[in-house]
């Protein structure tokens, strides 16, 4: 009885390898462009929701001492008891320092009187690039 020998070889060619690494390449390419895209609605949104958060911190501070804090006072006056004039009678911490602080780890801009609001004060993160009155800024506008 004769044993048929298999023609075929074992294993993979160099030129079926190099397709297999270029199609995991592409997926992984896909998966990473997917993950970033998330990733900076997820800081939009997280932005967005820390803003809402402050204003109605201010609110509350403007109701306990018939004033936003000023310009001087910034933010900081929802953290720590302001020192500079006009010192609040009634005060309370009504934020955390890091409440005050957007994804990218700078502190969001305070502006009282505003350039945008109606309601007299701005909050506001400069975005990723970290410059004024680019298209990824978001405020309370």
């Amino acid at each position: 009885m004769k044993h048929l020998r298999s023609s075929s070889k074992n294993g993979f060619t160099l030129l079926e390898m190099m397709v297999v690494l270029l199609i995991i390449a592409l997926i992984l390419g896909t998966v990473a462009f997917m993950v970033q895209g998330i990733q900076g609605d997820a800081e939009h949104v997280t932005t967005g929701a820390k803003i809402k958060s402050l204003e109605v911190a201010l609110t509350s501070y403007k109701i306990s001492n018939l004033t936003y804090p000023t310009q001087e006072q910034g933010l900081d006056a929802l953290v720590s008891r302001p020192t500079a004039d006009p010192k609040p009678k009634r005060w309370n911490q009504l934020a955390k320092p890091e409440g005050i602080l957007d994804p990218w780890g700078r502190k969001l801009v305070y502006r009282n009187p505003g350039k945008h609001n109606d309601r007299g004060y701005d909050v506001l993160s400069l975005g990723a690039d970290g410059l004024e009155n680019t298209e990824d800024d978001i405020g309370n506008w």
